[in-house]
């Protein structure tokens, strides 16, 4: 594999496992998520599993979740009126 980079085609990622949300809706809108042999954490959009992969280190992801977990980012998934 290359050395992973923000914005490589995650078809490119060669050898690694994707995994989604059990959340994830019944048409598949949700992002996907792969351990990467570096220690980064790469995310996908699984609408589009051939097109860009994000790249983290899992500092940043940690850091994600956590502001997740106490509802910092409550407020983008609430509906628009």
């Amino acid at each position: 594999m290359h050395h992973p980079y923000n914005g490589m085609a995650a078809t490119e990622l060669h050898g690694v496992v994707w995994q989604k949300s059990e959340q994830s809706n019944s048409q598949g809108s949700c992002v996907e998520f792969a351990s990467l042999p570096g220690g980064e954490v790469a995310v996908r959009n699984s609408r589009h599993p051939e097109g860009p992969a994000l790249v983290y280190t899992r500092a940043e992801i940690a850091a994600m979740l956590h502001g997740a977990k106490a509802g910092e980012f409550d407020h983008l998934a609430a509906e628009q009126s």
